[in-house]
């Protein structure tokens, strides 16, 4: 892979990871329409670590107050300060953890094809509509419950269906439950820090055991450029969410939707 597939693919990554438009779609479409090589293991586990850094940075204070009431809450065995939300990070991320390890390799051996892809996009993005246009928005993460939570884990499984997108289905599903835009895409980006980690051990252990080799400077490359996209696109999706809305990225998946389908069928 050369350096400019490399900036590419990292870009792409960084900045489709945390929209609801599906970045797995776009790393496995974007090759294919230019007529790469696939980019390989060590590469996807690098662009995650990227992301991951961006995500972790961007929340970092809040992710310390989170991390000691629920240390505290263990320990107390009681609620404690935001202890409620990191449970809920926590069991939201339990349903998509079960389904990658009973059906993954089954989604990544039958469920990769541009018509997949395409039909995901179309669906989720009319689904996304429907949840912006219906949902109250008179609430905030905060108020999760228990049901909520269940729910919102369920559609995040969802995900695994390449053209879904993870951002794209736990919004939508957080605004379907009533939440205001910005509380389902903070909740949402929250809740994708224990699923990069989960999706970025699993990928790490299969490249040792591959044993391939790894070429270092073009894996630098990958996270520095998805790592500092992938910041830069969450500070402007949280700042621009409510002036602009869903229905930009909704035309987007419908486009998409539309012009894969013209392509391949």
């Amino acid at each position: 892979m050369d350096w400019l597939q490399a900036a590419v693919l990292a870009l792409v990554q960084g900045l489709t990871e945390f929209l609801p438009i599906s970045s797995s779609a776009h790393l496995i479409l974007v090759p294919r329409l230019l007529g790469w090589p696939d980019q390989g293991l060590a590469f996807d586990v690098a662009v995650h670590v990227g992301t991951l850094s961006a995500v972790l940075s961007y929340f970092r204070r809040e992710l310390v107050v989170l991390t000691c009431d629920w240390g505290l809450s263990v320990v107390q065995r009681q609620r404690v300060g935001e202890s409620r939300l990191a449970w809920a990070i926590l069991w939201g991320t339990v349903p998509v953890g079960l389904a990658g390890l009973l059906l993954g390799d089954w989604i990544e051996n039958s469920l990769r094809g541009p018509l997949v892809i395409a039909t995901a996009t179309l669906f989720f993005g009319l689904l996304l509509w429907w949840s912006d246009a219906r949902g109250a928005r008179e609430r905030d993460e905060h108020s999760l419950a228990w049901r909520d939570v269940v729910i919102i884990g369920c559609a995040q499984a969802l995900a695994l269906i390449p053209g879904t997108s993870r951002s794209g289905i736990t919004i939508t599903a957080g605004l379907a439950l009533g939440l205001d835009r910005q509380a389902a895409a903070r909740f949402s980006f929250l809740l994708s820090i224990p699923v990069i980690v989960l999706a970025g051990g699993l990928k790490t252990l299969e490249l040792i055991q591959h044993g391939n080799s790894i070429d270092w400077s073009t894996l630098a490359l990958g996270v520095v450029l998805a790592g500092v996209s992938a910041y830069a696109c969450i500070h402007a999706f949280l700042r621009l969410l409510e002036r602009v809305g869903m229905l930009p990225f909704i035309l987007y998946r419908l486009a998409l939707g539309i012009g894969l389908l013209i392509l391949f069928i």
